[in-house]
C-alpha cells in the first residue's frame, strides 16, 4: 500500500514537472540561483546519527546554490531552496567524490519541518530535507539555520548584493523525525565570482551523504521528477 501511494505521488510530481518543463525547458523550478563557495565543518560533537558523514568530524570544500523555487517576482515570499555539494575526492567516503544535500524552506518544529513555507528573508528561514535519510539507527532528517549575518533578504538580486561583502554561515543539524534538532556542523559560504548560476545541478539520490541511504518510498516519490530534471533541453 505504501509503495503504491508513494509511486502515485511520484507520478503526480512527474506530470507536474513535465508540464512546467514545456514552458521552462532548462529548469522546471529553481530557474534562477546564486552560486556560493565555501567550506563545511563537521564538529567533534559526541552525538550519533547513524550516518557516517555526520558522525565523523572533518572539513571539506563546499559548493552551493540558493534559489527561489517558483521564481515569483522579488518582494513576494517564495519557497527558498538551498542545495549544497560537499567534496571529498579520493577518500573513499561515498559512492562518488562528492555528496549533495537538498534543503528547502520549512518550519522547524514538528510538524512544520515537513511543510514547505514561503519566505521573504533567508536569514530567518529554517531549512530541512523534509524526507528523512535512512541511517544505521533509523530515519534521520537534516536541517540548517542561519548563524550570521542577520537580515539576509530572499530576493536574489538583493541577496547577491548582501553576500558580495558578507559570509553566510549556517548551522547544520540532524534529528529523528519527531526528535529535537542536534547541532553537528557549520557551513560557511560566500558569493562565487560566477554569481548567478543556471547550469549547476544537484542530485541527492545519485550523490547521497556518506553512510546515508534512501528509503524506497522516498525514492518512489523523488525519482520520477529527478529523472525528468536530469534531461537536458531537447532530450524529450
Amino acid at each position: 500500500m505504501a509503495g503504491r501511494i508513494s509511486g502515485a505521488i511520484g507520478t503526480g510530481f512527474e506530470g507536474l514537472f513535465r508540464g512546467i518543463k514545456r514552458i521552462r525547458r532548462h529548469r522546471p523550478i529553481h530557474t534562477r540561483g546564486l552560486r556560493l563557495d565555501g567550506t563545511v565543518v563537521v564538529h567533534e560533537h559526541g552525538l550519533r546519527s547513524g550516518i557516517a558523514w555526520i558522525d565523523q568530524p572533518g572539513r571539506s570544500a563546499a559548493t552551493a546554490r540558493v534559489s527561489r523555487s517558483a521564481g515569483l517576482p522579488d518582494g513576494l515570499p517564495d519557497i527558498v531552496g538551498l542545495a549544497a555539494r560537499f567534496h571529498h575526492p579520493g577518500n573513499g567516503s561515498g559512492p562518488s567524490t562528492f555528496s549533495d544535500l537538498l534543503l528547502s524552506s520549512t518550519g522547524w518544529a514538528f510538524p512544520g519541518r515537513f511543510v514547505l513555507v514561503p519566505r521573504l528573508r533567508v536569514s530567518s528561514t529554517p531549512f530541512s530535507t523534509m524526507m528523512p535519510y535512512r541511517g544505521d539507527d533509523g530515519p534521520v532528517l537534516l536541517g540548517a539555520r542561519t548563524l550570521t549575518p542577520a537580515g539576509l533578504p530572499a530576493s536574489l538580486r538583493a541577496l547577491e548584493h548582501a553576500l558580495g561583502s558578507s559570509v553566510w554561515q549556517l548551522g547544520l543539524f540532524f534529528a529523528a523525525p519527531l526528535g529535537p534538532w542536534q547541532h553537528f556542523g557549520t557551513l560557511t559560504l560566500s558569493l562565487s565570482p560566477e554569481a548567478e548560476e543556471k547550469d549547476l545541478r544537484f542530485d541527492a539520490i545519485l550523490h547521497p551523504l556518506a553512510g546515508a541511504r534512501t528509503y524506497e518510498w522516498a525514492r518512489r516519490v523523488r525519482e520520477p521528477s529527478y529523472a525528468l530534471s536530469r534531461w537536458a533541453p531537447g532530450d524529450d
